[in-house]
């Protein structure tokens, strides 16, 4: 017999999938560092978005651009936060997400017209507004029956930011997202990120954080019909004083539908700086309910720790109600190079330090390269080798 266990905002659950969730800040209790959300995270650095004690409410510095071919068939408007049009996926699941609701004065809304094809990226520009203020924003990407659109969000600049982003992928659509944290340093972003699935939609998600210098993104991806495929992939690489966390869920509860899961992070650090460690943290839960007869479902988290001084957490989660499954699996590791490789490498007349650059951007090419914008690529990889170029002895 399955019993339900009440969490602290009074609402029972079974699973990660059914958590309390509301759009207003009062109904959350201020989280401590011993909640299992909120463990891994150094909640005296994320500037008072967790206990209202943050810097003055802004709206957020929001840029749309669409392709110019694209024009007649993607609308993009500036609404109030009460347009019957957002808050369709999902309603916040942690206090800061509810907290980026509450402060929130206005949203962006992105519509994809029904069987249209957007094929060059709608560009999102999301800029910090720097010190002294707290900005609070969303994005909802709104994707039609049968239409098929890339959308780009950027974050770049610094500040203290908290926003939502919600994706409807309507019946038989198709939406490519690429989600990248470029910060400068400085910069504190969380973001809950909920994405839902119609019938036979595709969902391509892709997230990219090198910069900021704490950053925590919550996807939460629903399967609403059957024929759903999400694929979310992941790179990260996190230096001196930063700290990345990606945690998410794949909720399964509908039959016949697929999901894979990729991350890919490295670490390095100086250990005699006075920063804090480099940390990240990678949780990835995959629900699979008791009517998701015919799932089908993979995920994989794999680090890399360059030098001393540098941490990473990886918490894969199953959960599987029924047996009657195509296939289900999960993988994590952290370790440092195979020697194998390098002195493979190095035998052929490689330098080591070469060889183990080379062996790194192998590494991540695995993931950007699955990713459909050019451009996008060549500036993900360009990040890798920037990184690469300051590693510590």
């Amino acid at each position: 017999m399955t019993t339900a266990t009440a969490v602290d905002a009074a609402t029972p659950h079974n699973t990660k999938g059914d958590l309390f969730s509301s759009f207003n800040v009062e109904d959350f209790p201020v989280p401590h560092g011993r909640d299992e959300e909120w463990r891994f995270i150094s909640l005296r650095r994320i500037r008072g978005l967790h206990n209202d004690k943050f810097d003055e409410a802004v709206a957020q510095d929001v840029r749309v651009d669409v392709p110019s071919a694209a024009a007649g068939s993607v609308t993009v408007e500036t609404v109030a936060k009460d347009d019957e049009r957002l808050g369709r996926a999902a309603a916040p699941v942690d206090r800061v997400a509810a907290q980026a609701w509450t402060s929130m004065t206005e949203a962006s809304y992105i519509g994809v017209a029904k069987d249209a094809v957007v094929s060059e990226p709608i560009s999102v520009t999301v800029t910090g507004r720097g010190e002294g203020v707290t900005s609070f924003g969303a994005v909802v990407v709104d994707v039609a029956d049968g239409a098929d659109a890339i959308v780009s969000i950027r974050y770049t600049g610094t500040g203290t930011h908290a926003d939502n982003l919600e994706f409807i992928v309507g019946d038989n659509a198709r939406l490519t997202v690429i989600v990248d944290a470029d910060w400068d340093n400085g910069a504190v972003h969380l973001s809950g990120q909920h994405v839902v699935l119609g019938r036979d939609a595709t969902l391509r998600y892709n997230a990219a954080t090198f910069g900021g210098d704490v950053v925590r993104m919550v996807p939460r991806v629903k399967f609403t019909a059957p024929g759903g495929d999400a694929e979310l992939l992941g790179v990260y690489f996190a230096d001196d004083g930063q700290y990345f966390e990606n945690r998410l869920l794949v909720d399964h509860a509908v039959p016949n539908c697929r999901s894979n899961v990729m991350y890919k992070g490295a670490l390095q650090a100086d250990p005699s700086s006075d920063l804090p460690d480099a940390h990240t943290t990678w949780v990835g839960d995959v629900l699979i309910r008791a009517n998701a007869q015919g799932t089908d479902t993979y995920e994989v988290n794999r680090n890399l720790v360059l030098t001393e001084g540098a941490r990473a957490d990886s918490i894969p989660n199953l959960e599987i109600e029924t047996g009657e499954i195509a296939g289900a699996g999960h993988a994590a590791t952290v370790g440092r190079f195979d020697d194998e490789q390098v002195f493979y490498l190095m035998a052929r007349g490689i330098p080591e330090a070469e060889a183990r650059r080379l062996i790194i951007r192998g590494f991540f090419s695995e993931v950007i390269n699955r990713i459909p914008v050019e451009s996008i690529r060549e500036e993900l990889e360009k990040r890798v080798t920037d990184e690469l170029e300051s590693v510590h002895a």
